[in-house]
C-alpha cells in the first residue's frame, strides 16, 4: 500500500511551509476560542487536500506563495465546513475524536466555523489571484448547495444513483477539484491545464467519497463512527442504492425508504447493511472506483515533466483506494 511518505517526498519542504501557515491561522490569543482552535489543530487529519494542491502546482511550474495561501484558504474553508457539518447532523465525533460541539455546544460550534470561514477568506486573498478568490467563493457556495441537496434527498420517493453522485459532486469531489484547480492556478498552468486538473480532481473526490461509504458497511474502532452511521442519518449510499435498486423485495425496499424518513431502527439497519453485504452492493462500488481511478491515471500517465511528481499523485491515487480508514 502507498504510504504518505511516498506522496510528500517531492514537497516535504512546502508541506513544512505550509503546516507553519496553518497552525498560525489556528492560534489565537482569546481563552475559549484560542481552545476550540487548539481541540482543532490537534485533530486535523493526513492533510491530503494540501498534499494535493502542492502537487498539482509542481506538475505546472512550482509551489509559490500563492499556492501556499490558497491551501491554507481550502483548508480553512474545509475545516469550517466539517465543523458545521458537525452541528447539521448532530454528531458526536470526529475522526474518531469529540467534535467541537460535543466538547462545547452548538452555539460555539457555529461561530468557530463562522471564524474559519472568515480566516479562509483572509488566507486566500493574500495569494491577490482574483482568479482563486473566486474559485474558493464559489467552492463555498458548492459546498453548501451539496448539503442542501443531501437534505432534501432525504424527502424524495425514489432511491436514485443519479442524485448520489450528484450529491457527491457538490461536496466531496468538489473540494478535490478545486485543490487541483488552485494549484494548477496557482502555477500559472494554462486554461485546458487547468480543466483536466479538475477533471482530475472529480474523479480523485467521488473515489474518496465511494471509499468512505464502503467503511459504513463494516465494523471499525479506527474509522470513526459505528456500522450503519450513515443509514441512522438517513443517508443511502451507493452499495445499498445498488442492491435496493437490484432487488424484488419489496421489504427491502421498504426498508430503505424507512432509512431516508429517519423511522428506522437499529435492527432494521443491521439488517439492511447485512443484505448490501450479501447482494453485490461492495463489489459493485468497488469496481465504480476501479473504473474512476483508471480514468484518474490517464491523467497522471498524460502529465509532462517531473517524474517524481508524477509518481508521487499515482501513490495519493492508490492512496485514497487502498486506505483503511
Amino acid at each position: 500500500m502507498s504510504d504518505i511518505l511516498s506522496i510528500t517526498k517531492p514537497i516535504d519542504k512546502e508541506m513544512q511551509q505550509f503546516d507553519a501557515l496553518f497552525a498560525a491561522a489556528l492560534t489565537h490569543r482569546d481563552g475559549l476560542l484560542g481552545s476550540v482552535l487548539e481541540h482543532i489543530r490537534k485533530c486535523q487529519g493526513k492533510r491530503m487536500r494540501p498534499m494535493l494542491i502542492l502537487l498539482i502546482a509542481q506538475c505546472y511550474g512550482g509551489v509559490n506563495s500563492e499556492t501556499l495561501h490558497a491551501a491554507v484558504g481550502l483548508e480553512l474553508l474545509h475545516t469550517a465546513s466539517l465543523v458545521h457539518d458537525d452541528v447539521v447532523d448532530e454528531s458526536n465525533e470526529r475522526r474518531g475524536q469529540a467534535s467541537v460541539n460535543a466538547i462545547y455546544n452548538n452555539q460555539v460550534a457555529v461561530l468557530v466555523g463562522d471564524y474559519l470561514l472568515s480566516s479562509s477568506l483572509l488566507s486566500v486573498a493574500q495569494t491577490r489571484n482574483t482568479t482563486i478568490v473566486a474559485e474558493l467563493s464559489e467552492l463555498g457556495r458548492t459546498l453548501v448547495g451539496g448539503e442542501i441537496l443531501q437534505l432534501s434527498n432525504i424527502s424524495r420517493q425514489d432511491i436514485s444513483e443519479e442524485v448520489y453522485y450528484e450529491v457527491i459532486k457538490q461536496k466531496t469531489a468538489a473540494l478535490f477539484a478545486s485543490c487541483c484547480a488552485v494549484g494548477a492556478l496557482s502555477a500559472g498552468a494554462s486554461e485546458q491545464e487547468i480543466s483536466a486538473a479538475k477533471e482530475f480532481g472529480l474523479c480523485l473526490g467521488t473515489i474518496f467519497q465511494i471509499k468512505d461509504d464502503i467503511f459504513d458497511y463494516f465494523p471499525s474502532s479506527d474509522i470513526g463512527k459505528p456500522t450503519g452511521n450513515d443509514m441512522a442519518e438517513g443517508k443511502l449510499t451507493l452499495p445499498v442504492i445498488y442492491a435496493v435498486n437490484q432487488s424484488d423485495d419489496a421489504s427491502i425496499k421498504h426498508l430503505a425508504m424507512k432509512v431516508k424518513s429517519h423511522q428506522v431502527c437499529s435492527e432494521e439497519i443491521a439488517k439492511l447493511v447485512d443484505y448490501t453485504l450479501s447482494h453485490g452492493g461492495i463489489e459493485y462500488a468497488q469496481r465504480r472506483m476501479m473504473e474512476l481511478k483508471a480514468k484518474a491515471q490517464s491523467y497522471i500517465d498524460g502529465l509532462e515533466g517531473n517524474e517524481e511528481v508524477k509518481r508521487a499523485l499515482t501513490a495519493y491515487l492508490d492512496y485514497v483506494i487502498e486506505r483503511n480508514k
